[in-house]
């Protein structure tokens, strides 16, 4: 599948840094805001842009594994290779650019 270009936002840098920390792990949406700092309705529209572009595919949990935590489903999205690989070169030319400065990702003391 050949992997579509994006536009790179700070925003989108962050998404991406914390999905590669982990690239073979799903991430969903509600982890990836809380690391990055983003607001879900920041967050949610650039994953649709990633997924568009082929850089990720996702999946909703079973409903079976979140019944008893009294909380709604899970949108769980993880990097293809593909993904993972572009994801990899756009981190780092936004890093050697310095667009990465305005937004990084939080740590566990944030």
């Amino acid at each position: 599948m050949a992997v579509g270009k994006l536009r790179m936002t700070p925003q989108t840098v962050a998404v991406l840094s914390v999905m590669i920390e982990e690239p073979d792990q799903a991430h969903y949406g509600l982890a990836i805001a809380r690391a990055t700092g983003l607001k879900t309705g920041t967050l949610h529209p650039i994953l649709a842009r990633l997924q568009e572009a082929g850089w990720t595919t996702s999946a909703w949990e079973d409903p079976e594994d979140h019944e008893d935590q009294g909380r709604p489903r899970r949108r769980y999205h993880r990097l293809t290779k593909d993904g993972e690989l572009a994801a990899r070169r756009a981190v780092a030319a936004a890093s050697a650019s310095g667009a990465r400065a305005a937004l990084r990702p939080r740590t566990a003391q944030s």
